[in-house]
């Protein structure tokens, strides 16, 4: 837990006077109905310890994402893994786009690494582009972190630039972190798992927690078929990582593609729903591919909002970006209503 220290991320509701949160970007429709379900059938086993080898939820991980078992490892949530791949890389160098997650430079500060950051533009519209294969040239870097779909922004990388990037690092010795914990709520992108058996320096993380609506149960895995560096991960977390009851809520995940379906058919067109209301108040709103969306205007936005029981993510402590700058998480009309209508209240009184 965190003690007496400030919170660098969103989803802090439990404050009583919160009512909508923006803050997160957790799916919009929750969590789905069959892993409630198989969340209580778990509870009667709570009285022994879980698998500590996660067979069966490997096994189904294994045959959602169609690569080997051998190369899967879960945790107790994505941000587990970060920081025991960290630890058990500890490079000297990374490289990592800037704004981006700020986990990822967090952990390897743990282990004396030094991280350069290439500068993504707003004239650009945040987009990634090739330019960045001269920087990485340039900096030789250890370990490259990309976030695909990136937070805050909300943008893909294109799959013929992760191409490019992939074949520079194999070439190089370089080790690729991806982490694609938005991916299967993306509009568009197409995972870098087909590369893993064939490039055993790239490593892929995935989470249960945004697709299916499971922050609070804390589940993530990683992809890799570097079975040294799984191995030092598996050293450096403690045993018994994995609740039972979070291996049988994530077996049962993955059975809900009619809801990720769902979902992201929501998500597109609330997502341009709430650029289109934002854009006529005069926010500037970056065009994004997945579930949340950055924005700039008014200062103190955020503070604003929490008056009326609203919370948002202030992106001020992302590196890149400044005061005035948001993330808004993407809901369902009905709120994206009562948040937008708020937004004009309060851009009326200034």
């Amino acid at each position: 837990m965190l003690y007496k220290t400030n919170n660098p991320h969103g989803g802090d509701i439990y404050d009583k006077t919160i009512r909508l949160d923006y803050s997160a970007n957790i799916n919009p429709l929750g969590t789905p109905q069959g892993i409630r379900e198989a969340i209580v059938e778990a509870l009667p086993v709570m009285y022994q310890y879980p698998d500590p080898y996660c067979r069966e939820l490997v096994k189904a991980i294994s045959e959602f994402e169609g690569v080997s078992e051998d190369y899967i490892f879960c945790g107790n949530g994505a941000t587990e893994l970060i920081y025991a791949y960290c630890e058990a890389v500890k490079p000297n160098l990374t490289v990592e786009t800037a704004p981006t997650f700020s986990e990822y430079s967090l952990a390897l500060e743990r282990v004396g690494c030094r991280v350069e950051r290439y500068l993504l533009d707003k004239n650009t519209r945040f987009v990634l582009d090739e330019d960045f294969l001269e920087y990485i040239e340039y900096k030789k870097p250890e370990v490259i972190f990309l976030c695909n779909p990136n937070n805050p922004t909300g943008r893909l990388i294109s799959f013929s630039l992760l191409e490019k990037i992939l074949k520079y690092c194999s070439e190089n010795n370089i080790r690729l972190f991806i982490d694609e914990c938005f991916l299967d709520l993306s509009d568009c992108g197409i995972s870098m798992k087909s590369y893993i058996a064939e490039y055993p320096h790239i490593f892929i993380l995935k989470a249960f927690t945004k697709s299916y609506g499971m922050a609070g149960l804390r589940l993530g895995y990683c992809m890799t078929s570097d079975s040294e560096l799984l191995m030092q991960m598996s050293q450096i977390i403690q045993p018994w990582n994995v609740s039972s009851v979070a291996q049988a809520a994530g077996i049962a995940a993955l059975m809900e593609q009619e809801f990720l379906n769902n979902t992201k058919k929501l998500i597109v067109s609330e997502c341009q729903w709430l650029k289109e209301n934002l854009e006529k108040m005069g926010f500037w709103v970056c065009p994004s591919q997945v579930n949340y969306l950055l924005l700039h205007g008014l200062t103190d936005l955020d503070k604003e909002l929490k008056k009326y029981g609203i919370v948002i993510r202030n992106c001020n402590n992302f590196y890149g970006l400044s005061d005035g700058w948001y993330r808004i998480a993407v809901r369902q009309r009905e709120e994206n209503e009562i948040l937008i209508n708020t937004i004009k209240s309060i851009c009326e009184k200034r």
